[in-house]
């Protein structure tokens, strides 16, 4: 909550507030998932802190066989395999079905949000589920490249053009997909309120999303255990854990606007 605010009331303000919405944009970060088990990249448990940054670094991906025998070997012990959606990814779907929120742009890249029922999900960073070739542009399913990286194929090749594969997220010094990044913007540019739930908002360009809602005149909801580089633009800021407060958001919703969950 903003200071001075009692939390109950926020929260009560903030349901009232997505209920008469004519269009509310869901925006999340890394803390709607470590409910999930999987740890904040850049927190005391993430992978920042743990595995050698090199392995993040597309130029080094490219240019050293030994950096892609290392990165395949962490995606099959990833953590991510084992998570599953928590109450904030259900609370999030929810909001969908109610017709309040129908896209989410995410940072995560962990497909959990899909996993939940979301249908439409923008993941501006990529995604941990699906291969890229980086030379013809070929994609499928990342576990298609994960047994032949078990069976021994350390270095996996494009099947079709011969070229590097690597998962379809996005690493240091790799562009964003423009035309991902124009669509989350263009959805911010339809919204008149955006619930920025579990992101520090300081991770740019993908900040701005929500900020572009806030400076359209729209309404930004935070929800998030620490501070964010976005609170002074806020209308209203909720220090709370996702997960505990996304379902009573959601079903508030559901109560004002008549709609079964």
């Amino acid at each position: 909550m903003l200071p001075g605010g009692d939390p109950t009331e926020v929260l009560d303000e903030v349901v009232t507030a997505v209920a008469r919405s004519r269009r509310t944009l869901v925006f999340t970060g890394a803390g709607i998932s470590t409910e999930s088990g999987i740890p904040d990249f850049r927190g005391p448990q993430g992978l920042w802190k743990r595995v050698d940054p090199n392995l993040f670094t597309i130029q080094n991906f490219v240019s050293d066989p030994e950096i892609r025998r290392r990165s395949w070997e962490m995606r099959l012990e990833t953590r991510m395999w084992a998570a599953e959606p928590n109450a904030g990814h259900h609370a999030v779907a929810q909001l969908e079905r109610l017709g309040v929120a129908p896209v989410v742009v995410t940072q995560n890249i962990d497909g959990l949000h899909q996993e939940a029922g979301s249908t439409d999900v923008i993941e501006v960073h990529g995604t941990t589920r699906e291969y890229a070739c980086l030379g013809c542009g070929d994609r499928g399913p990342i576990g298609d490249v994960l047994e032949r990286v078990e069976a021994g194929d350390f270095d996996p090749r494009c099947a079709t053009c011969g070229g590097i594969l690597k998962s379809a997220t996005i690493s240091f010094g790799q562009s964003l997909d423009e035309a991902i990044l124009d669509r989350a913007f263009e959805e911010a540019d339809r919204a008149d309120l955006c619930l920025a739930l579990g992101s520090t908002l300081s991770v740019v360009p993908a900040a701005y999303v929500p900020l572009t809602v806030a400076r359209n005149g729209g309404t930004l909801v935070i929800v998030n255990e620490e501070d964010t580089d976005l609170d002074h633009v806020a209308a209203h800021k909720l220090r709370a854990r996702t997960g505990t407060v996304l379902p009573r958001l959601a079903d508030g919703v559901a109560a004002i606007i008549g709609a079964s969950p």
